[in-house]
């Protein structure tokens, strides 16, 4: 499917998996989104250039004098989506570096990866990430030991990270990051750098990172298994992360 598209583009129901993951977000009051862009990122550009188009009724005047005239609102009104080229094969500790600017005057922002849905309360997290004081919150979800594994102390102070282990027991990471704005001194623009890697291990060695434990609804689309098993969720309406 990502021969044509990127990955956060692949359908989920009838739109993409990264607008379920954004019309999440909005549905907590978090309508101000920056999209790190890379592999064939004009797909989507030319998603949210088009999107009055694509969801809404016009009437179009052709001629010399054309004219679209909309004639009623979709329910993402006041969305503020900035698209931001971060390097086409730049990783993840790059992207973060490159959209410095666009957030700037956040105190705190959230964060997270644009091929996974869930149904993390938004509220709880913030709550507990501005309570700690640290530079990092991470979810701590628990499916199959396939992603990164996180150890956490009584407190929920994260004492390690291990990215994609074989298979082992306990929270691994579901993205759902809250980050202060000191995280950007953990990253810079080199373009292999992992933010789950150096800048992650680094937060952990310096006791900056806690974990929010995540006992709900979680799961990623990496896998056409993942696909079938996400679209059967949503096409059965019992899609745990519709919330709108």
């Amino acid at each position: 499917m990502t021969q044509d598209i990127p990955k956060p583009m692949i359908q989920l129901g009838n739109k993409p998996i990264l607008w379920h993951i954004m019309k999440y977000y909005s549905q907590w009051g978090h309508k101000d989104f920056v999209i790190c862009l890379g592999y064939k990122g004009y797909v989507i550009k030319e998603f949210f250039l088009n999107y009055d188009i694509l969801t809404k009724d016009f009437t179009i005047t052709l001629g010399n004098n054309k004219a679209v005239d909309f004639h009623n609102d979709n329910e993402e009104l006041g969305w503020r989506v900035t698209l931001a080229e971060t390097g086409m094969e730049a990783q993840t500790g790059a992207r973060l570096a490159r959209v410095k600017r666009y957030l700037a005057g956040a105190d705190n922002f959230m964060l997270t990866y644009g091929d996974g849905v869930g149904t993390v309360d938004l509220e709880k997290l913030l709550a507990f990430h501005v309570s700690h004081g640290k530079i990092m919150t991470v979810t701590g979800v628990r499916p199959p030991g396939r992603f990164g594994e996180l150890m956490s102390a009584p407190n929920g102070q994260v004492t390690e990270f291990n990215e994609k282990p074989q298979a082992t027991a306990g929270l691994i990471s579901g993205g759902f990051f809250i980050c202060r704005q000191e995280i950007l001194e953990y990253v810079d623009n080199r373009e292999d750098l992992v933010l789950e890697k150096e800048p992650i291990v680094n937060l952990v060695k310096n006791g900056q990172m806690m974990v929010f434990e995540h006992d709900g609804f979680w799961h990623p689309m990496d896998t056409y298994r993942d696909y079938k098993l996400l679209n059967g969720l949503w096409d059965k309406g019992e899609a745990p992360w519709k919330i709108w």
